[in-house]
């Protein structure tokens, strides 16, 4: 095994991970971002776009069983291979993860959610030499207009969209979402324990649905926190 894969704790969440430090690892705005997910009832298929080494799908799992049907999307080999990895490590039977750029999706499967972790960064900002780090951080093979293109083609009508990105791209996530027939139900602010600024926003809105937005309150993170299960519960 290259001595640079870990095989680590998914947070409290009672599964195993493998990651390269060298890529880069799952952080706080994966855990939320699944969190924050609110599975109705008549939900069953949900796809993740990239989807990394599938923190996201991993975490679903473990909180809804076999109730949900999750696919996972992820471009860089060398990622995706640690997200099958863990899959298989942990014997988990209701993830199917597939490598391939998102660009290439067919349409005809329909999901009732789409979830994504983009790239946060636009190609123009100085990149890291790591070329699959500047992949997974920069606008380079997909940005935030195709992801929200793509992602009003996969879902039913009235199927939700869950995005976890930076404060300063907010202007341009509302832009686009309007664009194509999303209405934003929720935005929910992060903050770091030190730190008086926004770092993360949570938006969910729902495909060919009306605006209706209710900002939640803010969620401050400490960097002893031992859990976030359960942190946007009562907060719907």
């Amino acid at each position: 095994m290259n001595q640079t894969i870990e095989l680590n704790d998914l947070f409290d969440y009672g599964y195993k991970i493998y990651q390269n430090p060298l890529y880069f690892k799952f952080s706080v705005d994966s855990v939320l971002l699944a969190e924050f997910i609110k599975i109705k009832k008549n939900d069953n298929k949900i796809i993740d776009l990239c989807t990394g080494n599938a923190p996201i799908p991993m975490i679903l799992s473990k909180k809804y069983g076999n109730k949900l049907e999750i696919t996972g999307v992820e471009l860089q080999k060398e990622i995706y291979d640690l997200g099958i990895k863990s899959i298989n490590y942990n014997k988990i039977t209701n993830i199917k993860l597939i490598n391939d750029d998102i660009n290439n999706l067919s349409f005809i499967n329909k999901y009732d959610i789409v979830s994504c972790n983009p790239p946060y960064f636009k190609n123009n900002i100085i990149q890291n030499e790591n070329k699959i780090k500047a992949i997974a951080r920069h606008e380079i093979k997909i940005d935030l207009k195709s992801i929200i293109r793509i992602s009003s083609k996969l879902l039913n009508n009235g199927g939700y969209f869950y995005l976890v990105h930076r404060p300063e791209r907010l202007t341009d996530i509302i832009i686009l979402l309007d664009k194509y027939h999303f209405g934003i139900k929720r935005i929910v602010p992060i903050y770091t324990y030190k730190d008086n600024k926004c770092v993360f926003i949570l938006i969910e809105s729902i495909y060919n649905g009306k605006n209706y937005v209710k900002i939640d309150k803010p969620v401050f993170l400490k960097h002893d926190d031992k859990t976030y299960q359960g942190i946007f519960e009562g907060k719907n």
